[in-house]
C-alpha cells in the first residue's frame, strides 16, 4: 500500500506551532496509569465526567477518559488555555468543535479510538477527520463490506489475494469514516454514495462523491500507520498541507 505514514513516537518541540498549511496528528495511549488517570480525570467538565460513569464497563470508562482527557491537553496547548477551562459546542449531528471563546485562531480538530490507542488530528481553519482501527478477525467482513462500500471498493477488494483482503478492509473502512468525519454528515452520508482508493498500487485518494469528481478534489487522503496492528486514516480538505505526527506524553 502506497501513501502510509508510520507514526514518528517521538515528543514534540516544546513550544507548538501550527500553521494554517499544517496537520498535527497525535497518537494517544489509551492505558494509562491510576495516577495520570485521574489527572485526565480531573480536567473533564461534569457532563463528560457523567458520561463516563455510564459506560457499562470499566474498560471503555477508562478509554473514554484517556482519549477525552488527553485531547483537552492537547487543545490546551495549542490555544495556551487550561485544558479544565475549555468549553465545546456540538453541530447538527453531534460532531465537537471549540467553543468560539476559546478559539480566536480558528483550530480544528477530530477524534478517533479503537482498541487501546487514539489518533487526534488538529490543523487551522480547515475541515478534517481522522479515524483508527484496530485491525481483528471479521468473520462478516465481506458482508459489511458489501452494505456498506461501493460497487467499484467491492471490486477492488475482491480482485486482491486473501491474505491481503482483511488489512484492505481496514484501510477503505478508515478512508471512507475519515472522510465522513470531516464533512461532519455523519450516518445521512450513505458511505457506498462515494469512491476511495485503497489498493496496493495506487494512493488514498476520494475518486467521486454522488459521481461528482469535482467534489472529490477538493479533499486529500492519507492512510496512516499508527502502531503495529493498526490502521488509520485523515481526511483534510485542500491539497496544500503537510503532516507531522506526534506521540502525547502526559507530564506528571
Amino acid at each position: 500500500m502506497k501513501q502510509r505514514t508510520q507514526l514518528a513516537w517521538g515528543n514534540p518541540p516544546e513550544t507548538l506551532e501550527l500553521s494554517r498549511n499544517e496537520v498535527h496528528i497525535w497518537g494517544v495511549q489509551l492505558n494509562q496509569r491510576l495516577p495520570e488517570l485521574e489527572l485526565l480525570e480531573r480536567t473533564l467538565a461534569y457532563r463528560e465526567r457523567a458520561r463516563a460513569e455510564r459506560f457499562r464497563f470499566e474498560r471503555d470508562r477508562v478509554r473514554f477518559i484517556a482519549a477525552r482527557g488527553q485531547l483537552r491537553m492537547i487543545l490546551g496547548s495549542y490555544a495556551g488555555v487550561d485544558p479544565c477551562a475549555l468549553e465545546f459546542t456540538y453541530g447538527p449531528l453531534g460532531k465537537p468543535s471549540l467553543s468560539p471563546s476559546f478559539n480566536a485562531d480558528a483550530l480544528k480538530f477530530n477524534l478517533s479510538h479503537s482498541g487501546e490507542l487514539a489518533l487526534i488530528a488538529v490543523t487551522r481553519d480547515r475541515a478534517l477527520g481522522v479515524d483508527v482501527e484496530e485491525i481483528r478477525q471479521l468473520d462478516d467482513a465481506e458482508a459489511i463490506a458489501r452494505q456498506f462500500f461501493s460497487p467499484r471498493e467491492n471490486a477492488v477488494l475482491r480482485a486482491l489475494p486473501e491474505p491481503e483482503r482483511l488489512e484492505a478492509f481496514f484501510h477503505c473502512w478508515t478512508c471512507k469514516e475519515a472522510y465522513v468525519k470531516a464533512t461532519g454528515d455523519g450516518l445521512t452520508c450513505p458511505t457506498e454514495s462515494f469512491d476511495v482508493s485503497f489498493g496496493r498500487e495506487e494512493p488514498a485518494r476520494l475518486l467521486s462523491v454522488g459521481g461528482n469528481s469535482e467534489e472529490a478534489s477538493r479533499w486529500s487522503l492519507t492512510l496512516l500507520t499508527p502502531a503495529s496492528g493498526y490502521v488509520g486514516a485523515v481526511a483534510v480538505e485542500g491539497q496544500d498541507w503537510s503532516l507531522t505526527c506526534w506521540q502525547w506524553m502526559q507530564k506528571t
